[in-house]
Formats: structure tokens, C-alpha cells, sequence
């Protein structure tokens, strides 16, 4: 079990004149490995904004996972990338390289998805795409590596860096 937070990135979504769908997917879909879904907020395509919740629900709520949804694209407006590099202080390129090499599978416009991956502190932040529809694509191809990912990022996981070397090698 470990916590998650989804932080939907969206204008339209932060003034109540849309509603916000990839939230409700990236919900149905982690509750369903177990996970518990204890943050959850909708915040303007703002760098600040982005990256200040970002700190705070990982300083402060100490959550395990925080999944981004929006601001991933090539649109002037869409800084969600840059907020998370702001702020992480480890890559996680292949979960993001993972995303992508799904999303191209299905339409070349895949490749123009920006989203990263990275840890902060013991949190584990993804960006996903802001379509719903891309957003079930994206999770489900990450979703087996995600509870690994999180209990190494909290020190609870054996990792072993280098598969090749073995005890008695």
C-alpha cells in the first residue's frame, strides 16, 4: 500500500469550466493495484503552481507517488515538464521512454509528449499526458513497475544495479 497524489494541470479545470476526466482515470486505475489516493487538486498551467505542490505534497503530506495529468505538450502554456525539473532531484528517464514508445505505437503524435519522471526526497513523481484516453494507455504501460519503484524510492526494496554482477562472479 503506499499513497498517491493526482495533480491535474489545467486552465480551463482550475477555474471550473471543464471537468477533469484524466483525474478521475489515473484514480480508477491506481486504486486498482491498491494504492490510496490521499491528495488530489487541480492547479493552473503554472510553473510556481506546479512545482509548489510538488514540494509541499512530498515535504509536507510525505506522499509515495504524485501523478501529474496536463501540460506535457508542445502548447505555449504547457510548463509541466519544466515545473518537475525544477524540483526533482533524480531522473527516471525509462518510465517516461516507456510512456512515450506507447503512445507512438498508437499515433506518431506520441513522440511529441514531453512528460518526465524523477524523484524528490522519497516521491516519485510521473507527468502523464492530459487526454484520458492517453492517459489509460500511459499508466497501464508503467503500472507494473510502479509499486517497485515506489518502495525503492522509500529504501524498502532490494535493487540490484547491475543484474550481471552476482554473488560468486
Amino acid at each position: 500500500m503506499f499513497t498517491v497524489g493526482i495533480l491535474t494541470i489545467s486552465d480551463k479545470g482550475s477555474r471550473g469550466e471543464r471537468e477533469d476526466e484524466s483525474g478521475a482515470v489515473i484514480r480508477e486505475i491506481i486504486t486498482g493495484i491498491g494504492a490510496q489516493v490521499t491528495h488530489y487538486e487541480i492547479v493552473p498551467d503554472e510553473k510556481d503552481a506546479i512545482a509548489g505542490k510538488l514540494i509541499g505534497w512530498t515535504d509536507t503530506m510525505k506522499i509515495d507517488l504524485i501523478l501529474t495529468t496536463g501540460g506535457t505538450g508542445l502548447s505555449p502554456r504547457d510548463v509541466t515538464p519544466e515545473a518537475t525539473l525544477a524540483v526533482v532531484q533524480k531522473l527516471v528517464p525509462g518510465i517516461s521512454e516507456a510512456m512515450r514508445a506507447e503512445s507512438i505505437r498508437k499515433t506518431p503524435h506520441g513522440m511529441l509528449s514531453r512528460g518526465v519522471s524523477g524523484v524528490l526526497g522519497k516521491t516519485l513523481i510521473i507527468n502523464l499526458p492530459g487526454s484520458p484516453k492517453a492517459v489509460r494507455e500511459c499508466l497501464e504501460a508503467i503500472l507494473p513497475a510502479i509499486p517497485h519503484g515506489v518502495e525503492t524510492v522509500r529504501g524498502e526494496a532490494y535493487e540490484c544495479a547491475d543484474s550481471g554482477n552476482q554473488e560468486g562472479q
